[in-house]
C-alpha cells in the first residue's frame, strides 16, 4: 500500500492509518530528513525480526536506530548523560544525526543481547515525528539507502514502493527523499566522535 502524506501539514487520519499498521506488527517505509527508512514498532519483536530479515542481518548484530519524537523519549532508552551532551542534543535535534549512547534496560532484549549501545534519531521531518508521537513510543528503523552507490529507488517513493511493496505493509510517499544518510556520532564516552560523515555537520553545534 502506498499513501501520500504531506510534510507541511501531515493528515491526522493518514498518520493514524500508519500507526494502526505499526501496532499490528506491520513494517513501513517512511520519509526522514535524510534517506527513506524502514521501520516498525519498537515493542513488537516479530516486526523487528522482519526488519532484520529484510536487511539480511541478525537482530543481535543489527545497527538499528530508534526514531524518537523529542529529547524526552531519548532518555528512556539511554543511560544518563551529562549536561553538556544534553545541551548539544538540544541544539542539534531535530536534525540529520544518529547519536550512539550506552543503552538502558528499556532497550528490547532482542536488540541488546550482544550490544550495550543504542543509536538514537530525532529526524527533522514532521511525518516521521508525528508517527512516533501518535504511536506513543519510538520506531526501530533501518535505512534503505545503498551505501555503495546512489540508487534511484532510495529517493523516489514510487520506485521504492515498486521494489519493496510486496515485502512491507505500507510505503509513505512524502516526496523525494535524500541520498545522503545521517551523520553518526558516538557519544558513549561523553565526547563526540564522528563514526560516519553524513548530512549533518556537528561542528555547527559544538
Amino acid at each position: 500500500m502506498l499513501i501520500r502524506i504531506y510534510e507541511e501539514n501531515p493528515n491526522p487520519k493518514a498518520i493514524q492509518q500508519v500507526v494502526d499498521v505499526l501496532r499490528r506488527g506491520g513494517l513501513i517505509i517512511y520519509p526522514t530528513d535524510t534517506v527513506y527508512g524502514l521501520g516498525c514498532d519498537i515493542n513488537n519483536h516479530r516486526a523487528i525480526e522482519r526488519v532484520c530479515e529484510l536487511r539480511g542481518i541478525k537482530p543481535e548484530k543489527a545497527n538499528l536506530s530508534f526514531v524518537c519524537n523529542d529529547l524526552t523519549s531519548i532518555a528512556q532508552y539511554t543511560k544518563p548523560f551529562d549536561t553538556a551532551t544534553f545541551r548539544l542534543l538540544k541544539k542539534a535535534l531535530p536534525g540529520p544525526f544518529t547519536f550512539i549512547f550506552n543503552a538502558s534496560g528499556q532497550v528490547p532484549k532482542l536488540l541488546s543481547s550482544k550490544k550495550k549501545t543504542v543509536g538514537i534519531r530525532v529526524p527533522d521531518n514532521a511525518i516521521a515525528r508525528e508517527i512516533v508521537r501518535e504511536l506513543g513510543n519510538p520506531i526501530v528503523s533501518a535505512s534503505i539507502h545503498d551505501d555503495d552507490e546512489i540508487v534511484e529507488y532510495s529517493t523516489d517513493p514510487e520506485l521504492i514502493h515498486e521494489k519493496y511493496g510486496n515485502q512491507v505493509d505500507l510505503v509513505i510517499d512524502g516526496g523525494y527523499g535524500g541520498n545522503v544518510a545521517s551523520t553518526v556520532v558516538d557519544a558513549t564516552s561523553g565526547d563526540f566522535e564522528i563514526v560516519r560523515e553524513g548530512k549533518g555537520d556537528l561542528s555547527l553545534f559544538l
